[in-house]
């Protein structure tokens, strides 16, 4: 198994999901995203000029806090870790969400604290097209969810297309139109084949049936 699988993705596209799923799997350590205790996150929604800086400054701290604490610490690594999200994730919506002179100031507090953190060791990214992105976030149920637009999360969807050209590590692209994998187990399976294999690839788009 890779020491270090981050998974990604768009809002609603299942990182959460899979990356449970992994970790159970393989007995390794799993990294939830930290946000239901975030302030700022139903204000943005509500007031999104008003809140995203803050909001992107509690996010960047709140990550960089969680995986420099379990990243750094060789003990748990050696078992294996599971993330629902890279650091990065911090500079893709901040370029989403905030004006060009905020962005500017963002990126170079990023700057300074990325260099402290290893890469995974495999990024698996999933693709959901808009309409299932949306079905999963009114079924999850999260009030401050529900008004989100087609159109910030094509906006976000762009900003991980343009990351995922100039990524340079280990990166699995998985199709999660016709995927489920909790109601359709063996979906879960035909990736744990895959990721075992453990090809020699940069970028490889995964298709399962």
């Amino acid at each position: 198994m890779y020491r270090y699988i981050a998974i990604e993705g768009n809002i609603g596209s299942g990182k959460s999901t899979l990356a449970t799923l992994l970790a159970q799997h393989y007995d390794a350590r799993l990294i939830l995203e930290e946000f239901a205790d975030n302030n700022f996150l139903p204000k943005f929604y509500q007031d999104a000029e008003r809140y995203a800086f803050p909001l992107e400054l509690s996010f960047l701290a709140d990550r960089y806090k969680q995986l420099k604490q379990l990243l750094l610490n060789q003990d748990l690594f050696q078992q294996g870790i599971v993330s629902d999200y890279i650091f990065t994730k911090s500079k893709l919506f901040g370029r989403v969400n905030l004006k060009d002179e905020e962005y500017d100031l963002f990126q170079k507090l990023f700057d300074i604290v990325d260099m402290h953190l290893p890469p995974p060791d495999l990024l698996i990214y999933l693709h959901a097209p808009i309409p299932s992105l949306q079905a999963n976030i009114r079924k999850r149920g999260r009030s401050y969810e529900q008004n989100i637009s087609g159109e910030y999360l094509h906006n976000v969807q762009e900003v991980y297309n343009q990351y995922l050209k100039r990524e340079i590590n280990k990166t699995l692209t998985i199709d999660m139109t016709n995927v489920d994998f909790i109601e359709k187990p063996h979906h879960f399976t035909q990736l744990v084949e895959f990721i075992e294999k453990d090809y020699d690839f940069k970028t490889h788009y995964l298709s399962i049936e």
